[in-house]
């Protein structure tokens, strides 16, 4: 899958400009860059949900826009950043959404879709919650819910916004790793929406780095995640170094901490100045 020159706008303000993003089987390219900078807009107009202004998508030879809505959804699934919760339904239920595209019609026939339903629960950790109401769920799980849903689909290009919000460490870490599973071992095209700059060195194969809706830097996470870079992107200082342990880029701001100084004998603390 591969967008040329996008351009996006709402309400003809521009959001994103002459964007090219290229989306290759088995491999994960993640989208990164402050709030408001394009990310998910972009990630939506390849998704078909935001008008184009400018430039294409293509799958293959085909021009995404020309597909049945079911050819499309056959091929590309998009787990958007935000989802209603949908009340009176169980979790099995609610994964099944993600076949639809599969049957002749609502009610028809899909002959894969139990096993394809059996093991998106238990590739997003859920099986053992199949038979709860959704509306019972905390908000990590409904997210697990939604992933699932996206995973039952069973296309050859994901694109996932934000996957890994309102999950706790451990479910962000089981997330990121299946994300490069489907990549690596059945041949997915990822394209993934991250806040997090170091779960993007991590798990992406390149990284593009957008700014006031331009595509700033693409390419392997040491080439595009560069101090420089990023302090003018975010607008304050960021360190990048490769951590010697794992050989993970570590990407941190340094910041202002409050020190508590020792007190003398006899004496309460008290805390030093911002800045101290």
């Amino acid at each position: 899958m591969a967008a040329a020159d996008v351009s996006i706008g709402y309400g003809g303000d521009p959001v994103v400009t002459g964007a090219s993003v290229e989306l290759a089987a088995g491999r994960v390219t993640a989208l990164v860059g402050p709030n408001g900078s394009g990310k998910s807009t972009l990630l939506r107009g390849m998704a078909r949900l935001q008008r184009l202004s400018a430039g294409d998508v293509r799958l293959g030879d085909a021009d995404a826009a020309a597909l049945h809505a079911r050819e499309f959804a056959r091929r590309v699934t998009l787990l958007a950043q935000s989802r209603p919760t949908p009340a009176g339904i169980t979790v099995r239920d609610a994964v099944e959404f993600g076949r639809h595209p599969h049957r002749a019609g609502w009610r028809g026939t899909d002959p894969g879709g139990r096993a394809a339903v059996d093991r998106a629960l238990a590739l997003a950790g859920i099986a053992d919650l199949a038979g709860t109401d959704v509306d019972a769920l905390s908000g990590g799980q409904v997210q697990r819910v939604w992933f699932a849903s996206a995973l039952a689909q069973d296309t050859g290009v994901l694109l996932l916004d934000e996957p890994t919000n309102h999950l706790d460490l451990r479910y962000q870490v089981e997330v990121l790793e299946l994300v490069r599973s489907l990549a690596d071992e059945h041949g997915v095209a990822v394209g993934v929406v991250l806040h997090d700059l170091e779960q993007a060195a991590a798990v992406a194969d390149r990284v593009l780095v957008l700014h006031r809706g331009r595509v700033v830097a693409d390419g392997p996470p040491e080439q595009a995640l560069t101090s420089a870079l990023l302090s003018e992107v975010y607008e304050i200082d960021v360190v990048v170094r490769e951590d010697p342990a794992s050989g993970h880029l570590d990407v941190h701001a340094p910041r202002l901490l409050l020190r508590t100084v020792r007190p003398a004998a006899g004496r309460a603390a008290e805390p030093a100045p911002l800045g101290a």
